[in-house]
């Protein structure tokens, strides 16, 4: 049986009456939802896209990998959150494994011309690869696989450098097995500790690095190999192919790794918790879409993006392409960022795009994907739609 309001007018502790309070609410959210309407009406046609070089004053060409400053990040330094950092893996003759510098870029700065990009770090070691990331304690990780001459024939183990905010290297680690040739990087990163994932490309492993950071530095805790078995061999164009990107899945514990002579995408269970190594781990991806995969990372909306450097597979009809796949190996879409085959190299996402108070419209990332383009020596910074 329905009762009667006994008291249709009694104040509440606020002084409002009970009808006229839930008028009030009825009111707001009718405004709020006619703001985001509103808001809504108005979204642009064009997207938020920058365009800006990666060539700084020295001249390093052949940008390879790139990296979002996260969220968090101290400031007080020479880069801050939102910045986006791209390491250059050849000198200005083109030579690869010479690469000195780090370059960065603030997307809602300026954008550079080419010779006037920012530079970051300029390395005492040369080559400096894929391997790039930001630890939001303050810290960046490079590493570099050396030459001195461009040649298979001169190419050296490498190391992995730690630099503080203002790119000043306070560490450098080598280990012949662990770091052999740190061709690419994922950051599982938890503040006070992290995981770092390194490929190494001279002897087809991943590893995972356990560290612990704060403010005074990073102390590196453990090195386990937890993938062995990728094909690894010297390319003419490329100079070496071997396992590359790596993306990891938080929730699933699970490494993807891009191994790009294989032309295949595999993935690695239990990766921050694993003690030994599996063989390669399970195929998840190796559809016609992919030629020859770099770069690995995952979307804001959960699927793997791609990056073909067209060594494997090459198709002038699909060049310098990103491809977006599952983690289910469902392909979805794919777009080249040059016309030239060998453009598509590193590209980074922010997956933190949590929508604020539930409207799609509203965005915490400024921006949230960046990619490469080899031909051009050119970085463009995206902020994509999310679906959730």
């Amino acid at each position: 049986m329905k009762t009667q309001n006994r008291f249709p007018d009694v104040q509440t502790r606020q002084g409002i009456s009970r009808p006229r309070h839930k008028a009030v609410c009825a009111a707001f959210l009718s405004l709020l939802a006619a703001t985001l309407c509103s808001a809504n009406d108005q979204h642009p046609f064009i997207p938020n896209l920058v365009n800006s070089t990666t060539i700084p004053a020295n001249g390093d060409l052949n940008p390879y990998g790139v990296a979002f400053v996260p969220s968090g990040f101290p400031t007080g330094g020479a880069i801050t959150a939102g910045d986006v950092l791209v390491s250059n893996f050849n000198n200005s003759d083109n030579v690869q494994g010479l690469g000195t510098t780090i370059v960065k870029f603030t997307p809602t700065g300026p954008v550079a011309l080419p010779g006037a990009a920012v530079t970051f770090l300029t390395s005492a070691l040369p080559g400096l690869s894929t391997a790039l990331g930001v630890l939001r304690g303050g810290f960046v990780l490079v590493g570099n696989v050396p030459t001195t001459d461009g040649t298979i024939d001169t190419i050296g183990q490498g190391a992995i450098q730690v630099l503080d905010r203002n790119g000043n290297v306070v560490q450098t680690w080598t280990d012949p097995a662990n770091l052999d040739g740190p061709w690419d990087m994922a950051v599982d990163d938890h503040g006070s500790t992290a995981h770092v994932f390194v490929s190494n490309v001279l002897n087809g492993t991943v590893v995972r690095l356990d560290l612990s950071v704060d403010a005074s530095g990073v102390s590196l805790l453990a090195k386990t190999m937890i993938a062995t078995g990728y094909t690894h061999i010297p390319n003419d164009a490329a100079l070496i192919l071997g396992p590359t990107g790596l993306a990891f899945d938080q929730q699933m514990d699970t490494l993807y790794v891009a191994s790009t002579a294989d032309n295949t995408i595999y993935s690695i269970s239990n990766a921050s918790r694993r003690g030994t190594p599996v063989v390669r781990g399970a195929a998840i991806f190796a559809g016609s879409q992919l030629r020859g995969p770099l770069a690995l990372r995952i979307a804001p909306n959960g699927d793997l993006l791609a990056a073909n450097g067209d060594a494997v597979n090459a198709d002038e009809l699909h060049p310098s392409e990103i491809v977006e796949f599952t983690k289910k190996g469902q392909f979805i879409q794919e777009f080249n960022v040059d016309s030239s085959q060998g453009g598509a190299f590193g590209l980074d996402t922010v997956i933190n795009t949590v929508p604020r108070f539930g409207f799609p419209s509203f965005n915490t990332a400024r921006f949230n994907f960046a990619a490469i383009d080899d031909v051009s020596n050119n970085l463009s910074v995206y902020l994509l739609p999310v679906e959730q």
